[in-house]
């Protein structure tokens, strides 16, 4: 058995201490965590100081990676002590990482393919996550049967959000990983999924077999296939598959677009990094607002929010319809070796920000238009009219996004902001309009 196993080892086990909270009470559970903190502090040297240290530790001969990692599972505890955060999602959490970290060492002593390590860090933080919860629920008093589905969904997304700061982050930030993953299924635990265990498994299958076959065709990179199966996730269980049919649609047709005379865009100094290949960065600067339109519909629809819950689909599919004219425009019209700033008029060089074409301007109108053909098709409350909107949110999105990079892209913002700020503007004109009918209907 290798360091790095010995080592996940460890920490699985100091995992499994947070079901002292459940088992025995808050103050069990603190008393174990001051032991480990204690022991921590003291190990300086010697075989345990070797097997527990990551590299940053032996500059000061401190064990501070396992003293944040104690720490930000201290932090998660209090949470559920005295904030409203299930006890469950506290356990779920901490078993996550850790039986996750051990499963993908185990896999790595195999096998080193990256993608192959990220499945075994998934599929054992899965099954951690989910017999934590149930373990607790057990133990509460729960039933834990009716609370199934809830149960796999946090499971499975809190397992691909932990994949994917694992992937860009560093091994020794999984303190950070502990506390994003714990607010995420807090969040969550609060939106339980309207459709059933076994769809959600459905839904597991579906969005990680196109995450994958993404990565294969190499459109999307690990993190950004890992981005696209929680957005995805997200949106089956809190949304709907017709709210996955929208938001799948930009990620093939952008995929596809992206490789679309990939040797003449790399000619002209224009094609995407990583062979087209695109990452977390691209995707949630895409799609960000569109997962925050599927949360907020999820909220409206449980009576949190106030809202008629059908405004968060029409800033949903304007936000989409955005991204799809924005990224079609770039990618078709990027080809085209006559580019105008958007801003005078002017020739530019390919690649310009801010630089447009007639045909690039074209190949965003239809892409917007056929988002709100996909949107017409499988919500009934969309209808002509609400086709119409979210094709004129797309063009406004598009042309603020040509505006944004032929001003303050490159000084004050980043593509990715630019894609953001893009993507928001297109939700916000898509309500307003929706809003603005309603009021005259």
């Amino acid at each position: 058995m290798t360091a790095p196993v010995r080592r996940a080892g460890v920490f699985a086990v100091i995992c499994t201490l947070s079901l002292a909270v459940p088992l025995s009470g808050p103050r069990v559970g603190a008393a174990l965590a001051g032991i480990v903190l204690l022991a921590a502090y003291v190990i300086t040297d010697g075989p345990l100081f070797e097997l527990l240290a990551y590299p940053g530790d032996y500059e000061d001969s401190r064990l501070y990676g396992l003293i944040t990692f104690v720490l930000s599972g201290v932090a998660l505890g209090l949470m559920a002590t005295k904030a409203s955060l299930p006890v469950s999602v506290f356990v779920a959490t901490l078993l996550l990482v850790g039986y996750g970290n051990l499963g993908e060492q185990l896999v790595r002593l195999r096998i080193e393919t990256s993608v192959v390590r990220v499945v075994g860090f998934c599929l054992a933080a899965t099954g951690a996550a989910i017999a934590g919860q149930a373990i607790t629920q057990s133990l509460t008093g729960s039933a834990v049967a009716s609370s199934l589905p809830s149960i796999v969904f946090l499971a499975a997304s809190g397992a691909f959000l932990a994949a994917l700061l694992r992937d860009v982050l560093l091994r020794s930030d999984d303190p950070i990983v502990v506390l994003s993953v714990g607010l995420l299924l807090w969040l969550l635990a609060e939106l339980e999924p309207s459709i059933g265990a076994w769809e959600i498994v459905v839904a597991l299958v579906v969005t990680a077999a196109l995450g994958y076959a993404s990565y294969a065709l190499e459109t999307a990179s690990i993190a950004g296939m890992l981005t696209g199966i929680l957005l995805g996730l997200l949106t089956i269980v809190l949304g709907g598959y017709g709210w996955f049919a929208v938001l799948i649609s930009f990620f093939a047709i952008g995929g596809i677009s992206t490789k679309f005379r990939y040797d003449r865009k790399e000619t002209l100094g224009v094609a995407e990094d990583n062979n087209g290949a695109r990452g977390s960065g691209n995707v949630l600067g895409n799609a960000a607002i569109a997962l925050v339109a599927v949360l907020g519909y999820a909220a409206s629809d449980a009576g949190f929010l106030p809202p008629d819950p059908s405004l968060f689909l029409f800033t949903f599919t304007g936000s989409i319809a955005t991204a799809m004219s924005d990224t079609l425009s770039s990618e078709i019209g990027s080809v085209f070796e006559t580019p105008r700033l958007i801003t005078t008029l002017e020739p530019v060089d390919p690649g310009t920000d801010g630089g447009v074409t007639w045909q690039g301007e074209l190949a965003g109108i239809a892409g917007a238009t056929i988002v709100a053909a996909i949107a017409y098709a499988l919500f009934p409350e969309v209808g002509v009219v609400g086709a119409a909107i979210i094709v004129a949110a797309g063009i406004v999105g598009m042309t603020v996004d040509s505006l944004l990079g032929a001003t303050l892209e490159g000084t004050f913002l980043g593509n990715q902001g630019v894609n953001f700020l893009a993507t928001l503007s297109g939700a916000l004109i898509s309500a307003v309009l929706v809003v603005y009918v309603s009021i005259l209907g």
